[in-house]
C-alpha cells in the first residue's frame, strides 16, 4: 500500500511538472522534463535498491514496510531535494521571478 501510494505521488507530481513546463515553455520541454523524471525514477530506484539490498533483510521492517518499499522511500526522500533545487524559481521579496 505503502509503494503505490509513492508511485501516486510520483505520477502527480509528474503530470504537474508536464502542465507547468507545457504552459511556460513548450511541448517538448514539457516531455524532456518527464523524460528527466522517468530516467531519474528509474536509475535512482535502482541505486536505493541495491542500498536497500546491502542494510535490509527481504522482510524489511514489518509488513507493509519491505525493503522495495524502503528502496522507494528513500528515493523519494532524495528525489525531493534533488528536485526542489533542480525546480526552484528565483523570487524576490515583492514575489516577482528574476533572472
Amino acid at each position: 500500500m505503502i509503494s503505490a501510494f509513492i508511485f501516486a505521488i510520483h505520477f502527480l507530481f509528474a503530470i504537474i511538472i508536464f502542465t507547468k513546463k507545457w504552459q511556460e515553455d513548450s511541448l517538448s520541454a514539457a516531455f524532456l522534463n518527464i523524460a528527466l523524471i522517468a530516467i531519474l525514477f528509474a536509475v535512482g530506484w535502482s541505486l536505493t535498491g541495491i542500498l536497500a539490498k546491502i542494510l535490509l533483510e527481504p522482510e524489511g521492517f514489518g509488513l507493509f514496510f519491505d525493503r522495495d518499499t524502503f528502496s522507494l522511500s528513500l528515493l523519494t526522500v532524495i528525489e525531493f531535494f534533488f528536485y526542489k533545487f533542480y525546480y526552484k524559481e528565483s523570487v524576490t521579496e515583492d514575489g516577482k521571478e528574476t533572472q
